[in-house]
């Protein structure tokens, strides 16, 4: 075991080739299975240069991490807390990463069943595969720079996937019109779960 093993507090120093391989490391030992990152409270050892783009893409230094398994590594060690910024969690150290918009993003869904018994399962850049539903809930954001949505899926913690635009338009073709409220919505769903997407009006103004 190196130094550098034994010092987490290194970890963050932005530029050091060996704070890079440190972390590794133990993010290996760490991701033997699935990790209780939620479970551990070691201490905060700093920033560390790396950011997650909203492509999914993920850079260290500037530059992207080209090896997925490593990104797979990282990701099975990822934390959002309620401070709302995403961290980097073993059991010795907890360091701070950006994220341009969700850590992951939901490049594939199927569909299985129909109404009622309808599930639809996504699968992440990083490969994980999620079942949407009341554990695994689907929100849809206003993005007011376009006038359309950002669909996002829960994936564990607080971490979520930004939905990929060709999902979007698969998730549009099942949608359906129900009412919520009293009010005509435009939802999908999944594992018993409706989730709404849009006012139906809006829906028919944006297709006129």
């Amino acid at each position: 075991m190196s130094e550098s093993d034994d010092m987490p507090q290194g970890i963050a120093k932005a530029g050091d080739a060996g704070a890079l391989e440190a972390l590794v490391g133990r993010a290996a030992r760490a991701g033997k299975g699935p990790p209780p990152v939620e479970r551990w409270d070691p201490p905060f050892c700093g920033d560390l240069d790396m950011e997650i783009r909203a492509d999914g893409t993920w850079f260290y230094l500037g530059t992207p991490i080209g090896r997925l398994p490593l990104v797979q590594l990282f990701s099975s060690v990822l934390r959002k807390d309620a401070d709302g910024r995403t961290y980097l969690v073993t059991p010795v150290e907890k360091v701070g990463i950006r994220v341009e918009d969700a850590p992951f993003v939901a490049v594939e869904m199927a569909v299985a069943g129909a109404g009622a018994e309808q599930v639809l399962t996504f699968r992440t850049n990083v490969g994980d595969v999620v079942e949407a539903g009341p554990e695994h809930p689907l929100r849809f954001v206003d993005e007011p720079e376009t006038g359309g949505l950002k669909p996002y899926v829960h994936v564990r913690g607080r971490l979520e996937a930004l939905v990929a635009r060709p999902v979007l338009y698969e998730l549009a073709e099942i949608g359906e019109e129900v009412e919520i409220d009293g009010r005509a919505m435009f939802a999908v769903r999944s594992h018993g779960a409706l989730f709404p997407v849009m006012p139906v009006e809006r829906l028919r103004a944006l297709s006129a």
